[in-house]
């Protein structure tokens, strides 16, 4: 699925919508610096989370997740370091990953969504 037919608006759009009846608050989407992007920043009442969305028809090749290598997480890193760096918070940082099956794209009705907490260090 790809980000110019609008797949990955919608997909963290879902994903946003699911962290709200989740507690948290989403403080910015689609953050950007030259170090890369982070895709939704959001915050409950213990920690501040930078969470990257993988969206995908299925998970019969790998989980959606699997596809956050060492590379992307290390570019993730740099950008929330630089994030934090202009804003100031008390609370603890995490990296999550949210990822979203929608085996009809954009016309998925129910996309499965599983959120994986402190994915990575």
């Amino acid at each position: 699925m790809d980000r110019r037919n609008g797949a990955g608006a919608w997909g963290e759009d879902q994903a946003a919508r699911y962290l709200k009846k989740q507690g948290y608050r989403v403080l910015e989407r689609n953050y950007s610096c030259r170090f890369g992007e982070i895709d939704l920043i959001a915050a409950n009442r213990s920690f501040l989370v930078f969470v990257e969305v993988k969206l995908r028809k299925s998970d019969r090749f790998a989980r959606a997740a699997e596809f956050v290598d060492w590379h992307k997480q290390n570019r993730l890193r740099i950008a929330a370091e630089l994030w934090l760096s202009q804003h100031e918070t008390e609370l603890q940082p995490r990296f999550d990953v949210v990822e979203i099956y929608a085996p009809q794209g954009e016309l998925t009705k129910k996309p499965v969504i599983n959120h994986l907490e402190d994915a990575f260090q």
